[in-house]
């Protein structure tokens, strides 16, 4: 049972429950997802008393999954569920945070520290008494955790696991019994912020790496510079681009990097992707003789099926908490500090022309009519010849993910995927995330491009962004189930396929009317060649969603590559 705090040693007291929500605050959260449950209803009540805006999901998974785009958009994000039944169905999104390093603080209202110390028979429990269960099941996808149950330690908890939430940039877990919300801690804490800094490098051994990176940098004849997920994550982007326009060496991303890098850039190559690369971008790559990889993460959607034809041999990389150079590992020394360091030392380069993406469509696809059917090799250049800057575009894992690819992109926008973990129907509930994200940061244009099957597993977030008064675009691909699994296994096989939904008809079924939203049906090149002229649709005014129809096999290159060698390997005896 949790013994208190005397309040005449406080100088201010405040409920932990008030002091929770205000480092939320502090840290530049505003809107908190999540499900109500009694464990945690009584917490839920200090949430608008701290400047803080209760999303309300229609459930905890799609919660989680619009925590990861909220705080892919803002930095960090909180989601609130009930002890058991609430925190189990929110632990698939929660592992695609720690998979793909995203800052997600999870608050599970539990029962009182003294119904768990009696192992009382409460509901939500699994009836043995073990109150501790669930909370080792988030253990390893959770960079920390704080069990809230004794007040004189509840703020330093606190302030631990939203730092560690920040600092390695993955989620944490914080347990709030029911009879600990109200109980008294010190408010004047809150007078002093978190130190949400990174630790330095040692100075020494810094400067050591800088200068084994430069030797190599200076002796190579065609560096190139491949830029990952990992940037974005750890936040080192503005080193990162300094050190593209200041070496102006040909520069390029990985799929989880897209969007990384401003791809107006004048050395801004396209996408590295093995054999799924981008035309040109290949060749450029793999003849370099020195690869600067900043924040690389190599997996299978990400190397278009393990086909990288790069040597650790002719790489440095660059990592949070290590960088490698060749085959020698220096642990212990971030990226951010010794790519300040490479700039300001580097010096003249050997610099040699890369390749110049656009979003030009090729020839052959440029037609466009009533009896022309919507191709991906027609689709994605378009969108890129569509889309504005500061845009943030969201794509499922399938045939979005990997048509995107082919799409160069303004200025400023901000892409979002799941190519890692890659949980179907994640999209959705992460536009959710990213819209409100996008709202409170000056409204930029929210743009989801989503496949009918992936749509069906998470819709019900859609009624979740029409209450909230969000005005995303969605486009919905309708090619009648599950393309990338086709390309795997079973093309034609029945598990491949889904239920015909009339999907523009679930928009009023959730509540969107006239006022605000707008559904739309595009079955051809011309249809939808109208509809990115019009004006009105580009304003995004209101939701708007559009069914876009496209044949049931037609796919994007890079995912009937990847999805032949995922096949093979799954075959691998």
């Amino acid at each position: 049972m949790a013994s208190d705090i005397r309040t005449s040693e406080l100088k201010n007291p405040i409920d932990v429950a008030e002091y929770l929500f205000r480092r939320l605050h502090e840290v530049g959260i505003r809107g908190v997802h999540g499900i109500p449950g009694d464990y945690n209803l009584v917490a839920l009540d200090y949430i608008p008393r701290c400047g803080l805006n209760w999303v309300g999901n229609v459930n905890e998974l799609n919660a989680g999954y619009a925590a990861d785009g909220y705080a892919r958009v803002k930095g960090i994000s909180a989601v609130v569920t009930t002890f058991g039944v609430g925190e189990l169905s929110l632990l698939n999104a929660i592992a695609g945070g720690y998979s793909e390093f995203v800052p997600i603080v999870h608050i599970v209202g539990t029962p009182s520290t003294l119904s768990q110390k009696d192992g009382m028979l409460l509901h939500h429990t699994l009836g043995n008494g073990n109150f501790a269960v669930f909370s080792e099941m988030s253990k390893n996808i959770s960079c920390a955790m704080a069990k809230l149950n004794d007040p004189h330690e509840a703020a330093t908890l606190i302030d631990n696991a939203i730092r560690e939430c920040w600092v390695q940039s993955r989620p944490v877990y914080i347990t709030l019994p029911t009879d600990m919300v109200q109980k008294k801690v010190e408010g004047e804490r809150l007078k002093t912020q978190i130190d949400l800094s990174y630790p330095p490098n040692e100075t020494e051994k810094e400067d050591y790496v800088v200068d084994v990176v430069l030797k190599y940098l200076h002796a190579a004849k065609n560096p190139i510079i491949l830029v990952d997920a990992c940037a974005q994550r750890h936040r080192v982007l503005d080193e990162v681009h300094e050190l593209i326009q200041k070496s102006n060496l040909p520069t390029f991303v990985a799929p989880m990097g897209k969007g990384a890098v401003n791809e107006t850039l004048p050395n801004y190559g396209g996408v590295y992707a093995g054999d799924g690369s981008n035309e040109g971008v290949r060749e450029c790559v793999e003849s370099s003789d020195l690869i600067l990889s900043i924040g690389a993460i190599k997996s299978d959607f990400n190397t278009a099926g393990f086909t990288y034809r790069i040597s650790q041999l002719s790489t440095i990389d660059f990592h949070s908490t290590y960088i490698r150079v060749k085959y020698s590992e220096y642990p212990g020394v971030r990226m951010q500090g010794v790519l300040k360091k490479i700039v300001t030392k580097m010096g003249k380069l050997n610099v040699q022309p890369g390749p110049k993406p656009s979003n030009e469509i090729a020839y052959e696809h440029k037609k466009v009519s009533t009896d022309e059917v919507i191709t991906h090799d027609w689709l994605w250049p378009r969108v890129g010849q569509w889309l504005q800057p500061n845009d943030i575009v969201i794509t499922e894992t399938g045939t979005a993910n990997f048509g995107i690819w082919e799409t160069k992109f303004p200025e400023g926008v901000l892409a979002l995927s799941q190519v890692l973990w890659g949980s179907i129907g994640y999209s959705v509930g992460a536009c959710q995330g990213a819209a409100l994200a996008a709202k409170e940061t000056g409204n930029r244009r929210t743009v989801l491009f989503v496949g009918d099957g992936s749509f069906e597993l998470t819709a019900q977030e859609v009624s979740t962004m029409i209450r909230q008064n969000l005005k995303p675009i969605i486009f919905l691909i309708c090619n009648e189930g599950y393309t990338i699994e086709r390309y795997i296994h079973g093309m034609d096989a029945a598990y491949n396929d889904i239920s015909q939904w009339k999907f523009k008809d679930l928009i009023p079924t959730f509540g969107g009317t006239p006022q605000n939203s707008r559904t739309y049906q595009v079955k051809n090149k011309q249809e939808a060649e109208d509809l990115f002229n019009d004006k009105s649709f580009a304003q995004a005014e209101v939701l708007q969603f559009v069914e876009l129809y496209m044949p049931k096999e037609d796919a994007p290159k890079a995912l009937k590559l990847t999805a032949e060698a995922s096949a093979k390997n799954n075959a691998k005896m």
